[in-house]
């Protein structure tokens, strides 16, 4: 039987499945010698997924509802007994697994119903779904990789780096894209790399409001999780085992093309990619970087420094200070995975006295197509 959970996650899938549909017909259609065959495929694939969108639409709202009237009945009075609120009611049942987990103490049964956790196994160390969706897959404004990447969190999980192929082989045109097929396979298959995020808990803050505790530790798990995520995409040194990770891994070995400046380097990646994956191209560079590209395009005017950064270099931006050499490419290939069994612990710094709530997770990035980017960098 399906959670809520799982309906998330097939959302998610589906949804990345369309939008991907509706690109490759607006592509194909684009084509002076398109094939209306291969067009009305794309439509019925569109369609039919379409329909399977709006029924899992349909659906997790339904459940969502049902779930948050379920956590209501079961929130027991001291949590958030002077609200109506589902969110407030969560938030105090937060900050109590918190004071617990720290303190040493159990966790009571109420807390982890309010904070959606059904596991009739015990599993005392297992982060309630509640706050794993919430770390997992709501936005985090300090990653720009949220903004773009595709990110899941399904257990050994595996898909296609293609999203359609046809019966004809030769419909690759990019003879990069069709040498790694060869090399790597089509499949992509997503492992399990351990790491952990520690936040910093004082005695005063334990005894601070709810809103307070729960902001803090909720701030620093969510703020780990982005770094991680961003140190191994952009890492010059990943860990062993963690290679294929990162974009500037030898193993990974993407393309770099070059150019006299950072700004040529830059258009000619943008050139130098297939057309299919120039169309959805982002450029993740340092904010120091565009502003010496500003500083040299604009010579002395003012003009350039209110234009969009999309304006001057002709694809979207995100800035991320660790992108030092800028990566251009498709970053729907970009695929970041956790593992559901997110645990949770205590642990004491004793040079400080400080008690920090631990997180334990585990993730994998794959690049699914390594010809969807390039390296721009100075010649």
């Amino acid at each position: 039987m399906k959670t809520l959970f799982d309906v998330k996650n097939d959302l998610v899938t589906i949804g990345n499945a369309l939008a991907a549909t509706k690109q490759d017909k607006l592509a194909e259609a684009s084509k002076p010698d398109a094939n209306i065959e291969t067009i009305k495929a794309l439509e019925t694939k569109e369609s039919n997924l379409q329909t399977r969108f709006d029924i899992l639409q349909k659906e997790h709202d339904a459940m969502e509802t049902e779930q948050k009237a379920a956590l209501a009945a079961k929130v027991p009075k001291q949590f958030g007994a002077n609200s109506a609120d589902p969110k407030e009611q969560v938030k105090a049942a937060k900050a109590s697994l918190y004071r617990a987990t720290v303190k040493g103490q159990e966790v009571t049964p109420d807390v982890k119903a309010a904070l959606g956790d059904h596991n009739s196994t015990g599993g005392e160390k297992i982060l309630p779904s509640t706050m794993t969706n919430e770390l997992l897959h709501e936005p985090f404004v300090k990653n720009p990789l949220r903004n773009r990447s595709t990110f899941t969190s399904i257990t050994n999980l595996e898909i296609p780096k293609v999203n359609f192929t046809l019966d004809d082989d030769d419909f690759i045109a990019d003879t990069e894209m069709a040498k790694e097929l060869k090399v790597d396979g089509d499949v992509v298959s997503f492992g399990r790399h351990k790491f952990k995020v520690f936040a910093p808990i004082s005695e005063t803050i334990l005894a601070a409001t709810d809103t307070n505790l729960v902001q803090t530790v909720d701030r620093a798990l969510e703020s780990g999780l982005a770094a991680k995520e961003r140190k191994v995409a952009f890492t010059k040194t990943p860990k062993t085992g963690e290679e294929h990770m990162s974009f500037y891994s030898t193993q990974n070995a993407i393309k770099v093309v070059t150019g006299a400046d950072k700004y040529k380097a830059i258009k000619a990646a943008i050139a130098d990619l297939p057309e299919d994956f120039r169309e959805s191209a982002t450029i993740y560079m340092t904010y120091a970087d565009y502003m010496d590209i500003i500083e040299t395009l604009a010579n002395g005017s003012a003009t350039l420094y209110n234009a969009q950064p999309e304006q001057v270099l002709g694809k979207p931006v995100e800035f991320c200070d660790l992108a030092t050499d800028p990566v251009v490419g498709d970053f729907s290939y970009s695929h970041f995975n956790y593992d559901p069994s997110i645990l949770y612990d205590r642990d004491k710094n004793v040079r400080t006295g400080i008690w920090d709530f631990v997180l334990t997770a585990w993730i994998d990035h794959q690049i699914k197509l390594k010809s969807a980017f390039r390296i721009a960098k100075k010649a």
